[in-house]
């Protein structure tokens, strides 16, 4: 079985640092392709994301699902060898670097589950 293709799309810089940081963290490299709505259209940021997922399969992560990146994510994901992937964070693109062989619906749904797991929140006691 091929390995999944990971895309990142971010506001800003966002995509390029955590795609860098994973990097640095794993040592897998190009693994993910970051991309940016930075100076493009709607239309741009889709064709943007559609390159970057080629053939697939692939899984499209987004930082919001509701805004101009998850929203070129949906569109990209109308094919259906693509899977989106929103709020994403450094244990989900962790765990996708090192699990690309697995049927990517399934990948999706394992780093959303890592992603959950790495968001906690320690509360002190009143």
């Amino acid at each position: 079985m091929s390995e999944v293709r990971g895309v990142v799309v971010a506001h800003g810089e966002l995509a390029s640092a955590l795609v860098r940081v994973v990097e640095g963290i794993s040592g897998v490299q190009r693994a993910l392709e970051p991309v940016t709505n930075v100076g493009c259209t709607p239309d741009e940021l889709a064709g943007r994301v559609a390159g970057a997922v080629g053939e697939g399969p692939a899984v499209v992560f987004v930082d919001m699902a509701a805004g101009s990146c998850g929203f070129a994510g949906q569109r990209i994901a109308r094919d259906g060898n693509v899977a989106v992937v929103s709020g994403v964070n450094l244990p989900m693109l962790l765990d996708f670097v090192f699990h690309r062989e697995m049927d990517f619906r399934a990948l999706a749904e394992r780093v959303v589950e890592k992603g959950r797991a790495g968001a906690t929140a320690d509360v002190p006691s009143e």
